[in-house]
């Protein structure tokens, strides 16, 4: 059941909130991730070792020129991630730091306020597939209407309990980067 609402909360959300663009590759398309940076550790085995909830613990991004940003997301992020056995997966990530909205009515609330929940929260939700290191996320569902109906690509890493997603390099608010989330398993 605590599974069950936490997905329709994350489905809610991807209705309510968006932030930071990723790798994008049309279905009918060619891959366009790319490299993805190296992480330690292994890969993760095989589908199965995915399944279930995942806590964000930790953000970095990395520039070509080896500038490290420690906090992409603001400091103290929250998301969850989910992985399901039948093949389905969600996603959410709010920034730390958000502030709310002046008033209950988010339809209401001033443009700019809703400006700054878009810009720092996101969610997508849709099937997934791995292969090798790979996850893909075949997007269904996002706050970012361009998403829906492409595949987002990460390098995936399972030590124990971690999980270590990596971005393939994008271009996040004007400048070339990977993007290193580090998820810790809910039991």
């Amino acid at each position: 059941m605590r599974n069950v609402v936490l997905a329709i909360t994350v489905a809610v959300a991807a209705v309510s909130c968006n932030a930071v663009a990723q790798t994008e590759s049309p279905r009918h398309g060619t891959d366009l991730a790319g490299p993805a940076a190296p992480v330690s550790s292994k890969p993760a085995a095989q589908s199965d070792d995915l399944v279930g909830t995942w806590r964000l613990v930790s953000t970095s991004a990395n520039t070509p020129a080896g500038e490290k940003n420690t906090a992409p997301f603001g400091s103290n992020p929250k998301g969850v991630l989910i992985y399901t056995r039948d093949g389905r997966m969600s996603v959410i990530i709010s920034y730390g730091g958000r502030k709310p909205l002046s008033g209950a009515d988010r339809i209401a609330s001033p443009a700019d306020e809703k400006a700054a929940a878009f810009d720092t929260c996101l969610a997508y939700a849709g099937r997934y597939s791995f292969a090798g290191d790979k996850v893909t996320h075949h997007v269904e569902v996002s706050t970012v209407e361009n998403w829906v109906n492409t595949d987002l690509v990460r390098l995936a890493r399972l030590k124990g309990d971690q999980l270590t997603l990596v971005t393939p390099p994008l271009s996040v608010g004007g400048a070339i980067r990977t993007t290193e989330l580090v998820w810790e398993r809910i039991k």
